[in-house]
C-alpha cells in the first residue's frame, strides 16, 4: 500500500497535468462535425461559431460535413472519437429523435455524448394554405372538427421534427389529419403553397419567406414566447392551446469521454461568441432565439427532448432501418 504522502503527490501530479492540458488547449486544429450538407441552417450556424472560435483560440476550427441517415453518420463518427476536445459536433433535434427512429444504432444519442451548449432553438410555426378558411388557430381547430378527415399535413420526411410535431398536434387536437411526407422542405412547400396539402408545422427559418410573400398563412408559433421574426403571430398558448411547443435546435456536443472541466471551458468560449450582437442578429434572422445554455442545462434539455420525441415516434409508428 502506498503511503499517504505518496498518494497525495500522485493526485497533485494528475491535477497539475489536467490543468496544464486545459491551459494549452487547443494546441492543434479542431474538427467540428456537422451531420448535414454545406449550406443549410446547421452548417451556417456551425461555420459562424467555428470562424470566431478560430479567432479566439488561435487554432483553426474546421467544419466537416458528414451528412446522411438522419444525422447518424456524423454522430457515429463523433461517438467513436477521443474525448480530448479536438472533435466537436454541431447537431440538431434529429439527434434525440434518432435513438427512437432507427432500430439499430452503433451509439447511444445521450450516453455517448458530452453536452457543451444549446446554442439556439428555431421554433416551428403552424402554416396553412391561404385557401383554408381560418385566420386564427381557434378557427382552424373548428375547421378541423368539420373537415379533419380531408386535411393533409406536409413534412420534409418521415421521422423529422416537423413530421413528429404534426403527429403530436394530431393527438392534442384529436383530429384525423393525414401525414404526407416529402423529400425535403422545398417540395413540401411547393405542394403546400399550391394547395395539394393544407397545413404544415415548419421551421420558421424555412417558412418565413413564404409567409412574408403571402403564399402561406402563419397561425401560431410552437414556442413559449413570441419570436422576433414573427412578432405578430401568437404562440399556441396565446391562441388557446397551452403546452404545445416544438422546435428544431442547434447544439454543440463532444464525445462522452470529454472531462467536464473541458466542456465548461469550451462552453464559456462559445457563450461569449453567441452573446455578441452580431451573432444574436444572425440567429434571429434565421427565425431562432438564442439559448446559450450551460452543459448541465443542455444535458437536462436533451433528456426532455429524447422523451418527447420518443412518445411522438411511438405514436406515429415511424421506424426506419439502417
Amino acid at each position: 500500500m502506498q503511503p499517504n504522502w505518496l498518494r497525495a503527490l500522485a493526485c497533485a501530479a494528475a491535477l497539475f497535468a489536467g490543468t496544464a492540458h486545459a491551459d494549452s488547449y487547443p494546441s492543434k486544429p479542431v474538427s467540428m462535425v456537422v451531420p448535414y450538407p454545406a449550406g443549410g441552417a446547421t452548417d451556417v450556424v456551425a461555420r459562424a461559431v467555428a470562424e470566431r472560435l478560430t479567432q479566439t483560440w488561435g487554432q483553426t476550427v474546421i467544419v466537416e460535413n458528414r451528412a446522411g441517415a438522419g444525422t447518424t453518420i456524423g454522430a457515429s463518427s463523433v461517438a467513436r472519437a477521443r474525448g480530448d476536445g479536438y472533435t466537436l459536433f454541431m447537431t440538431t433535434s434529429a439527434h434525440t429523435i434518432s435513438g427512437h427512429l432507427y432500430d439499430k444504432l452503433s451509439y447511444d444519442p445521450v450516453k455517448d455524448f458530452a453536452p457543451i451548449t444549446l446554442v439556439t432553438k428555431v421554433p416551428l410555426v403552424l402554416v396553412v394554405n391561404p385557401s383554408v378558411p381560418a385566420k386564427s388557430l381557434p378557427e382552424f381547430l373548428a375547421y378541423l372538427k368539420q373537415n379533419g378527415g380531408s386535411v393533409n399535413f406536409a413534412s420534409p420526411g418521415n421521422g423529422t421534427a416537423q413530421h413528429l410535431s404534426g403527429e403530436l398536434f394530431k393527438i392534442a387536437t384529436k383530429s384525423a389529419i393525414t401525414h404526407v411526407p416529402y423529400r425535403g422542405d422545398s417540395p413540401a412547400f411547393t405542394d403546400l403553397a399550391g394547395g395539394q396539402v393544407q397545413m404544415m408545422l415548419a421551421t420558421i427559418t424555412s417558412a418565413l419567406p413564404l409567409i412574408e410573400s403571402g403564399k402561406l398563412r402563419a397561425l401560431a408559433v410552437a414556442n413559449g414566447k413570441r419570436v422576433q421574426a414573427l412578432r405578430d403571430v401568437p404562440t399556441f398558448a396565446e391562441a388557446g392551446m397551452p403546452g404545445f411547443e416544438a422546435a428544431t435546435w442547434f447544439g454543440l456536443l463532444a464525445p462522452a469521454a470529454m472531462p467536464p472541466q473541458q466542456a465548461q471551458r469550451i462552453y464559456e468560449d462559445v457563450s461569449k461568441i453567441v452573446a455578441t450582437p452580431e451573432m444574436q442578429t444572425r440567429i434571429e434572422g434565421l427565425g431562432g432565439e438564442v439559448v446559450n445554455s450551460s452543459p448541465q442545462a443542455f444535458a437536462a434539455f436533451m433528456k426532455q427532448e429524447e422523451q418527447k420525441w420518443g412518445r411522438a415516434v411511438k405514436a406515429s409508428g415511424a421506424i426506419a432501418t439502417q
